[in-house]
């Protein structure tokens, strides 16, 4: 077995094969040929933790140990990246406050009750961030508001629900979304107020989880950030059959701008706001029901 100067083993090319497909199985996380350094090094930790010798070795731990469930999330946590801030995308952000939300409002008129999802939160910032838009919007003061943000992390939910963030979150954030929003806690650090909170909840969730994708409730909007880049075209078409289901017809889902779903957008519409291009599901499927 090869090791680096520094003792660590080489990941061997049927290693790589077997650890990528195994992750790609899990959560739809497709590993390039390219990043097989890259997670070689995110790995080795885990290694070094469990006192596995070689990466074949760690492969097994994760098909057979009883712990394998716990420690699939705990590879997947480490070959993904989290990185977020409040009020990412603004020109999205303007586009969903005076575009989308008064088509949702006058939709949902009668029943008075407003479902939004961040999948892929990652550490909450997105899910607070659109709770926050509702608030200053005041539409929906006596609505039934839910702000559902759901990862595959449970270290970053743990995060998201404390609620604390520092200056690197708040890069985006003016000084008056600041004061309204947040509460100061000392060292440059602050903590979403409660009345955003309130709002917003937060679960552990698989986007390409069929099963699991059924205890989300209907939405009426989708944000999916980034988080499509980690698919291959067979998991992007997965994860889009999942969310058409849970949005409500004429529901609409946004993705990032370096995100798109050219050849795969066939369950969906494509509007052309004045700020955004953004997707929806039709008021009516192809055999004319709702």
């Amino acid at each position: 077995m090869a090791r680096f100067d520094d003792g660590r083993p080489e990941m061997s090319a049927e290693e790589f094969r077997l650890l990528r497909d195994h992750v790609y199985s899990h959560c739809g996380i497709l590993v390039h040929e390219d990043m097989k350094f890259v997670m070689e090094r995110r790995l080795w930790p885990r290694l070094e933790l469990l006192g596995l010798p070689d990466y074949g070795a760690y492969h097994r731990y994760l098909r057979y140990d009883a712990n394998r469930h716990a420690e699939l999330e705990a590879a997947v946590e480490s070959l993904t990246t989290h990185e977020t801030y409040f009020f990412r995308e603004p020109t999205q952000l303007k586009a969903f406050t005076d575009e989308l939300l008064p088509v949702v409002e006058q939709r949902n008129a009668r029943l008075r009750r407003l479902r939004v999802w961040s999948a892929g939160c990652s550490s909450g910032e997105e899910a607070y961030t659109l709770a926050m838009l509702l608030k200053d919007s005041r539409r929906f003061d006596d609505w039934d508001v839910e702000v559902l943000g759901t990862d595959i992390s449970r270290r970053v939910l743990a995060t998201a629900r404390r609620a604390e963030y520092g200056p690197s979150a708040l890069r985006a954030t003016s000084p008056e979304l600041l004061e309204r929003h947040f509460v100061p806690l000392g060292n440059n650090r602050v903590r979403v107020r409660d009345e955003v909170r309130a709002w917003v909840s937060f679960g552990h969730h698989n986007l390409l989880d069929e099963a699991g994708s059924k205890l989300v409730p209907r939405m009426d909007v989708v944000f999916c950030r980034n988080v499509l880049i980690y698919f291959d075209l067979a998991a992007r078409r997965k994860f889009l059959r999942i969310v058409r289901e849970r949005l409500v017809p004429g529901g609409h889902l946004l993705l990032g701008h370096s995100e798109n779903l050219l050849s795969l957008g066939a369950d969906f519409e494509f509007v052309h706001l004045r700020g955004d291009l953004v997707y929806r599901r039709p008021e009516l499927d192809e055999g004319g029901r709702r």
